[in-house]
């Protein structure tokens, strides 16, 4: 191919991806944006009133976030799901409404793959099992031994239907051969709230809703869900160390937008969520509650979604949870 005709195919490829950049970083929306959360409160929340500010700022209007809680997150979800896709309705979602529910739920009003589109993968990080100090037991083989010595009669909260610290506590209770009654909430202020009163007895919680109350020993934390021990609680062991062999589960909260939504706003927001979670004072924000910032790219939360539904949907047929 002659030279001539190389420079004027580039040119003309030039001509068409630089103003398509340029739209990209331009586009502003004409009203304000939506952040719905769904679920009541809790890191989810926390997240979404991190990142707000900064969004406001950069995109030149009022970013309100809106807790739409309940259905195990399928009631906000839905309502991105069947918002307009004009980028002035985003959903701060997280594993159950994501990855797990439409295994979990008979029927769900979207599909979480079709009906939205990934922006980015915020943050991830494994759990904690909690217990209320009133609960004789300081470490794993002592909470397995007393549950067993009292079959149905210890409860435990999860943050939702569906929700990690749910489908985790039921993957314990599978691999240790226990029987405690599930007790769901609407997010996690009121399961760390009964958990507090001692109404439940333990739960699976992410760090950031733990570590207020463990110095002056409002609750107790028997082990995480990591690989490796965090460095804000050195002394707690990981189930892994426990005796539990591979046993690792992960809760994550990321940003979705409706399907249909332009190319351009996708990646205008996720230049801004980015740059957002890497500002120094959400970055340390998140690290005080012990989460890791991920940052992904829209292509790399799709395939991390489509990696987590399989593995929530074997946890939820082998250890047979439900809806209800």
């Amino acid at each position: 191919m002659r030279i001539e005709v190389v420079v004027r195919l580039l040119s003309i490829m030039v001509g068409v991806i630089v103003p398509m950049l340029g739209h990209a970083a331009d586009w502003k929306p004409s009203n304000p944006v939506r952040l719905i959360v769904p679920v009541q409160g809790g890191t989810v929340d926390i997240l979404a009133r991190l990142v707000a500010p900064k969004l406001e700022k950069a995109l030149g209007q009022p970013v309100i976030v809106e807790d739409k809680g309940g259905a195990g997150g399928n009631i906000g979800t839905d309502l991105v799901a069947k918002s307009a896709p004009n980028g002035e309705t985003i959903l701060v979602g997280y594993t159950a409404p994501i990855t797990v529910n439409v295994t979990l739920f008979d029927k769900l009003p979207y599909n979480p793959q079709k009906d939205l589109i990934p922006i980015t993968l915020a943050v991830t990080t494994p759990q904690f099992l909690t217990v209320n100090p009133t609960l004789p037991v300081h470490d794993v083989a002592e909470f397995i031994q007393y549950a067993k010595a009292h079959p149905g009669k210890l409860s435990y909260g999860s943050i939702s239907i569906g929700s990690a610290s749910h489908l985790t506590m039921e993957m314990f209770k599978s691999a240790a051969g226990l029987n405690i009654v599930h007790i769901p909430y609407k997010g996690s202020a009121p399961a760390v709230a009964d958990l507090l009163a001692g109404n439940v007895q333990a739960a699976f919680l992410v760090p950031g809703n733990v570590l207020p109350y463990l110095k002056d020993g409002k609750l107790r934390v028997i082990a995480s869900t990591g690989r490796h021990r965090f460095p804000a609680t050195p002394d707690v062991p990981t189930l892994i160390e426990s005796g539990f062999k591979d046993f690792e589960a992960t809760a994550w909260i990321g940003f979705l937008a409706p399907a249909g939504t332009p190319q351009a706003i996708i990646d205008r927001y996720h230049t801004e969520l980015v740059r957002a979670l890497h500002e120094p004072d959400v970055t340390k924000r998140l690290t005080d509650i012990q989460f890791e910032v991920v940052a992904s790219t829209p292509a790399e939360f799709a395939q991390y979604i489509r990696w987590e539904t399989p593995r929530w949907a074997k946890v939820i047929r082998d250890t047979g949870a439900k809806a209800n």
